[in-house]
This record gives structure tokens, sequence and C-alpha cells, in this order.
């Protein structure tokens, strides 16, 4: 999946695995939240899986493919792990009292890839282009980022 070539369906549709992933997930960023010293991590967490789920579902029931939701879930929590840890490690290596434009760079190119990916995984368990993958994906997390925005950062 992260080469773009392989889709949800190439996983196991065992809850097992998916409520495995979705637990590790919200551990990580439970515990980047924590070294990071946010006291909301787990509750911008758990908003942001949510809002995931609410649109997966209603995506796929909207294209009439309710039963790939376990393993469309369990392929965004996995790629989510990787994408993670990932920018943990580069947060690791930045200094923000330096100018690091190529640490930025690499930043920059992850998270297009991590979006990429995601609108793979939607084209496939949507069967839609990967064009409106991305639209998907664009806009999901336009949405999530201005949900925790609004509720944690706001006035």
């Amino acid at each position: 999946m992260l080469r773009l070539r392989g889709g949800p369906q190439d996983l196991s549709g065992a809850w097992q695995l998916t409520l495995i992933l979705v637990a590790v997930y919200l551990m990580q960023n439970l515990v980047t939240g924590v070294q990071l010293e946010d006291s909301n991590a787990a509750a911008k967490s758990f908003l942001a899986i949510s809002l995931q789920v609410i649109v997966l579902v209603g995506l796929l029931n909207w294209r009439h493919h309710p039963e790939r939701f376990s393993q469309t879930l369990s392929a965004l929590a996995a790629v989510g792990i990787f994408f993670n840890l990932v920018t943990w490690i580069l947060l690791t290596q930045s200094d923000p009292d330096v100018n690091q434009p190529a640490l930025a760079m690499i930043w920059f190119a992850v998270f297009i890839w991590s979006l990429f990916v995601d609108a793979n995984i939607y084209r496939h368990a949507l069967q839609v282009t990967l064009s409106i993958g991305v639209l998907i994906s664009v806009i999901t997390l336009a949405v999530s980022y201005s949900l925790i925005e609004s509720i944690f950062l706001g006035p």
C-alpha cells in the first residue's frame, strides 16, 4: 500500500486485526502527544479517528460496499501508524531555533506521500479514481484539522 500498488483488499477482514491496529494507532498518538506535552492528545486522536470512521462508513454505504469497512479501516490505521512513526522521527530531528530547509522538505514529501497512500486506499475501497481518492483524503484531513482547531485551540 505504501507504494500505491496494493489496497485494503490485501489485508485480512478479521475484526481482531482492525481493533489491534486502531488501538496501536490511538496509543501511538497518545504517546507522541505526551512527548510533545499535548494534554489533549487522547481527545484529539479519538476525535480524528471518529471522524474518519464516520466518513468511511458513510462513503462505503453510499458506494454499496459496507463489507469493506474492516479492511479499509485496518489499512488506514496501519499506514497511519507508519506515517506517525516517520513524522515522529522527523520531529525529533527538528530544532525550532535552527533553519532546516532539508528537514522541512522531507516532512512535506512524507505528508504528500501519506495523502496519496490514503487516496489509494479510498480508491480501492470505494472503486473510484485516484483523483477522487485524493479529494476525499484532503477534505477529510481539512475537516479533521478544522474540528480539532475549533474545539481545542479556539477562543
